[in-house]
């Protein structure tokens, strides 16, 4: 499909994507899109970097604005048509850029509430008559507690990053929220993996769901370079310095597995002269965020983190990853590789390989020679002679 047009979408739509130079939907918006706008829940597994906050972004102000325009504007306070559920403040707050872009002409209004926010400011947003909802579990159950927010209006029911959702322990609050908006309501789920408790969810919540798999989701992009350095007599820090010198275009995310891993980590290249700021759980929202924005920003170059940068974070200038410590599941890995070489950019990880790693490193071969297999399978068509061409243009013309 070459352009959103036949997806029928309100002409602000269009026109506001015509604006933002996005001409040609990815394979997850191809597929998910036109059921969206039918009516149907769905569940999209695709790959980080694919698109997925655009593609329920779209239907979903499609639908409540048709609504409006047919004379059915939302009238009651605290009572939103939408809601929207992040597993963190940061990708909160990315999802509300992407919804700010699309409704500068298709005049809607979405209120965050989410954790790190004071609970005084969540209370304030969502005082008012507003559309939509972009809510954190846990604080969305705190508003509902306190009877401050009613979903009984609600139309269409997102989980985004469900994977990253479910493994901060929301599955247990996803049953109440759901009871807490009307029966039947359209739902979607989007992932890039499918982990026991998405799944879980899945089988729960969307049984009745149309499922999507993009071609590209649970694999390591093409665009992506790998690079595998075996760490010698436990010693990583003097490998870690020479990859660090070699320039690259973008900035470096390091990845460790624990919050302890990543204190001494960055203490160390602090005390060594190199300029990087970190970011994980139980540590300071404020200054997390702030870490945050300076590497987003490219004020900073070098940000080193736990899994916690994994998942859903759009960091479009990040051309290196680095694995100063590998995790143990392939799915973790997934999740860090996809931080770089997005939406068809080039991008490098590079991983520091002990071996206690082999278990994870077997399986990344695995995966490789199963890519080149099934390319020989099905290797690409040699390009059309000349007069295979003219051939091709006579049939057409009769």
């Amino acid at each position: 499909m070459n352009s959103f047009s036949p997806f029928e979408l309100l002409p602000s739509l269009l026109e506001t994507l015509k604006e933002k130079k996005l001409n040609r939907p990815t394979e997850i918006q191809e597929k998910a899109i036109p059921l969206l706008m039918s009516g149907k829940s769905v569940v999209g597994v695709s790959e980080t970097g694919s698109g997925k906050t655009l593609t329920y972004a779209l239907p979903l102000l499609h639908q409540l604005k048709t609504l409006e325009n047919q004379g059915q504007p939302v009238t009651e306070k605290s009572a939103p048509r939408a809601l929207i559920m992040v597993p963190t403040r940061e990708l909160g707050e990315q999802v509300s850029k992407v919804f700010k872009t699309l409704t500068h002409q298709t005049r809607l209004r979405v209120r965050p509430a989410l954790g790190g926010m004071a609970f005084e400011q969540a209370r304030r947003n969502i005082a008012e008559t507003f559309e939509i909802l972009l809510a954190t579990p846990g604080r969305l159950v705190q508003l509902l507690d306190h009877k401050l927010v009613d979903l009984t209006d609600v139309r269409m029911l997102i989980f985004d990053e469900a994977d990253q959702m479910l493994d901060q322990g929301f599955l247990p609050d996803s049953d109440s929220i759901v009871a807490a908006c009307p029966a039947g309501l359209q739902m979607a789920l989007f992932s890039a993996t499918v982990s026991p408790s998405v799944q879980k969810l899945i089988n729960n919540l969307f049984s009745k769901a149309e499922i999507i798999r993009t071609t590209g989701s649970g694999k390591i992009v093409k665009s992506l370079t790998t690079q595998n350095q075996m760490v010698k007599d436990g010693k990583r820090w003097p490998l870690f310095e020479k990859i660090l010198k070699q320039k690259v275009t973008g900035g470096t995310l390091v990845f460790t597995n624990t919050r302890e891993q990543c204190d001494k980590l960055t203490q160390e290249l602090k005390e060594k002269g190199y300029a990087c700021a970190m970011y994980r759980g139980e540590m300071d929202k404020n200054e997390r965020r702030a870490n945050l924005k300076k590497f987003r920003d490219g004020h900073l170059d070098l940000l080193v983190s736990t899994d916690l940068a994994a998942r859903g974070l759009d960091l479009d200038h990040v051309g290196r990853v680095i694995n100063y410590h590998l995790p143990e599941q392939m799915e973790n890995y997934i999740h860090r590789a996809g931080r770089t070489a997005r939406a068809g950019r080039a991008g490098l990880v590079i991983n520091l390989v002990t071996e206690r790693d082999g278990k994870l490193i077997s399986q990344l071969s695995e995966k490789k020679a199963l890519s080149l297999e099934n390319k020989s399978k099905h290797p690409p068509k040699p390009p059309r002679t000349s007069a295979q061409k003219l051939k091709r243009q006579n049939s057409k013309n009769k």
